[in-house]
């Protein structure tokens, strides 16, 4: 069963790199994965990731961000953040400017940021989704690139696991809304905690309910909330942890 097993592991990681082992035969070397998470939530960042992993590696048990148990993710993202030949590059794009943009030009923006913080210039992108940000590299979209290549599977873990820390930063400034739990997420938890105190300097006031708030209660300033979220990551510099609180 074992062997059946890991068997199955290896041809599925052969199938989640057949898309950039056809890049590297057009002549493309450099190949870097994009994702972002936090499209969704009512509060919280959009956060983008950009990954270049070397040739012929393959992660055990990489896939979608959201298909993984948190735990797992983690120990993931550590073996990402910590192996000495993968760059990475974090772009953060925050509520009040998801707001302005709104939320398609802020998915753009953010992945725009993590590939220029790449400490490598990638010579192709992978991106997931049916969109590129404009930065004048070769390029391909790929609707549910996530599950489809293990580039794009790895950057949907840097960017979902950075921005859960942030969160979990932000719960420290707010700790009524709950955010350590639903990451900004519209569950009944946190729509009951906008009702009784308001929304905060992190909620998307362009976003669903929080449109139709009348008395908005802002927390704290603004300059308060933001804690220091433009990372990236080379041979000689990873982010072991971002926060210093796991996520349970």
């Amino acid at each position: 069963m074992a062997a059946r097993t890991k068997r199955k592991e290896t041809f599925r990681l052969k199938r989640l790199c057949n898309i950039e082992d056809q890049i590297r035969g057009e002549g493309f070397e450099i190949i870097a994965g994009v994702d972002e998470a936090g499209r969704g939530p009512l509060a919280g960042p959009l956060v983008a990731a950009a990954c270049i992993l070397p040739e012929g590696y393959k992660l055990r048990r990489i896939d979608d961000s959201k298909r993984l148990t948190s735990e797992l993710r983690y120990t993931l993202y550590q073996d990402l953040i910590l192996h000495p030949e993968i760059h990475f590059g974090v772009g953060v794009v925050e509520a009040a400017e998801i707001d302005s943009l709104n939320i398609h030009n802020a998915t753009l923006e953010a992945m725009r940021r993590a590939i220029f913080r790449l400490s490598k210039t990638p010579q192709f992108l992978l991106v997931d989704g049916c969109h590129v940000p404009d930065c004048e590299i070769p390029s391909e979209s790929i609707v549910d690139g996530d599950q489809k290549a293990q580039v794009i599977a790895a950057a949907s873990i840097l960017a979902k696991v950075t921005r859960d820390h942030i969160m979990i930063g932000y719960h420290d400034l707010y700790p009524e809304y709950g955010f350590h739990d639903h990451k900004g997420y519209g569950t009944k938890k946190h729509q009951d905690a906008i009702d009784a105190h308001g929304p905060t300097p992190i909620h998307r006031m362009s976003f669903g309910r929080l449109l139709t708030v009348a008395e908005k209660k802002v927390t704290v300033g603004a300059s308060e909330a933001k804690p220091d979220q433009s990372v990236s990551g080379s041979n000689e510099e990873v982010i072991v942890e971002l926060w210093p609180t796991r996520e349970d």
